[in-house]
């Protein structure tokens, strides 16, 4: 498992794991608020989520699991998915705390990062191609 490079769509209990944005704005029309500064994923913390998943309302850092994650093939194709399928959602570079070691930044650059506001670890009403990019051909 790298160190090095971080995923930037993880569960709040992967190793290392921190928070560095929330969910913001309407159900239909979320957006990340970047943080400017990570936090620890406490249990305190991931409760204020309330009966949501804590993946619904933060969006998490984690060391890359490499070749042990469903996404990974020596790329990541959920990135490939996002750059490809996704929406252009802003202008310039969110300011954010993880792009350094971002395995999507890494991989894809910059047309990674102005599609990310938009995705959501756990969509609720996901529409088909949410799933599609979220999922692939599996």
């Amino acid at each position: 498992m790298s160190h090095d490079i971080d995923c930037p769509s993880a569960q709040p209990d992967s190793k290392a794991s921190r928070i560095y944005g929330v969910m913001t704005g309407p159900v239909d029309h979320r957006r990340v608020g970047y943080l400017t500064e990570t936090i620890k994923p406490t249990p305190e913390l991931l409760a204020l989520s309330g009966e949501a998943k804590p993946t619904q309302l933060f969006r998490i850092a984690a060391p890359c699991m490499n070749g042990a994650c469903r996404h990974f093939n020596g790329a990541c194709t959920l990135a490939q998915r996002i750059v490809d399928m996704a929406p252009v959602v802003v202008d310039g570079l969110p300011e954010c705390q993880i792009r350094p070691t971002c395995r999507w930044y890494l991989q894809e650059g910059a047309k990674a990062c102005v599609r990310c506001p938009q995705i959501m670890t756990d969509k609720v009403n996901a529409s088909e191609e949410d799933i599609k990019i979220a999922l692939g051909d599996k």
